[in-house]
């Protein structure tokens, strides 16, 4: 069973949205925050899989709260979705560089909720091909943003993980990597765990960030060498 953590400040959104996955058999609402600061401190004491956190609420927003949860050691299996009325709203590169593991607007269809919740606590990053070209290219292009592991962090790769981490940024899921490159998907997913760990990246969308700063894949429309 997938435990979810609802956190937005309007009671009606909260409301939908529980109504949509109470309905599932395979997840469960367990609590429900209406700021940043009730957010984190439900997350600790009901430790959900996955935070529908929305960017922003009144006091503590979910950029802060997104951070502390993503942060906590006690949270290490926690995943965090950030709602957004904005597909590429502002604050969502702030998001990700907090520690979500994906974005999702607030307009999105009841069958794509679950199936994004299902994505975010199975440790995947939420991260369509289109949107991952378009969020990261932008996030990396911000001075401010872009202070990041330099090229020289993918030499602790062995050749095969730094293919299997190109592809990752490129938007495709494991099954597509797999046949990309014929193996199985199971190996690939054992190339991105170790991936992650000698590049110390929370999940996948922080994985993709990577790639992206040590210039492994370019931004669309960028033509400089990799």
């Amino acid at each position: 069973m997938i435990r979810v953590l609802l956190a937005d400040d309007q009671p009606l959104v909260r409301a939908g949205f529980r109504v949509f996955i109470d309905a599932t058999s395979e997840m469960t609402v367990v609590g429900e925050a209406a700021d940043g600061a009730e957010a984190i401190r439900l997350a600790v004491e009901l430790a959900p899989d996955v935070v529908l956190m929305d960017i922003r609420m009144p006091g503590l927003d979910g950029i802060a709260a997104t951070r502390a949860i993503t942060s906590d050691p006690r949270l290490a299996n926690t995943r965090v979705l950030v709602l957004t009325t904005f597909e590429l709203d502002e604050y969502v590169f702030e998001a990700l560089r907090a520690g979500a593991s994906g974005f999702l607007g607030k307009g999105v269809e009841p069958e794509e909720l679950i199936n994004a919740v299902r994505v975010v606590a199975r440790g995947e990053a939420l991260l369509s091909p289109l949107a991952t070209s378009q969020l990261i290219a932008d996030y990396v292009a911000r001075p401010r943003l872009s202070a990041g592991p330099a090229a020289g962090a993918l030499d602790r790769l062995t050749n095969r993980e730094t293919e299997v981490v190109r592809l990752v940024a490129t938007g495709l899921s494991n099954d597509e990597i797999a046949e990309s490159l014929f193996l199985s998907p199971l190996t690939v997913k054992t190339h991105i765990n170790r991936s992650m760990t000698k590049l110390g990246a929370r999940d996948r969308a922080q994985l993709v960030v990577i790639a992206y700063q040590a210039n492994l894949v370019q931004p669309p429309g960028d033509t400089r060498a990799g």
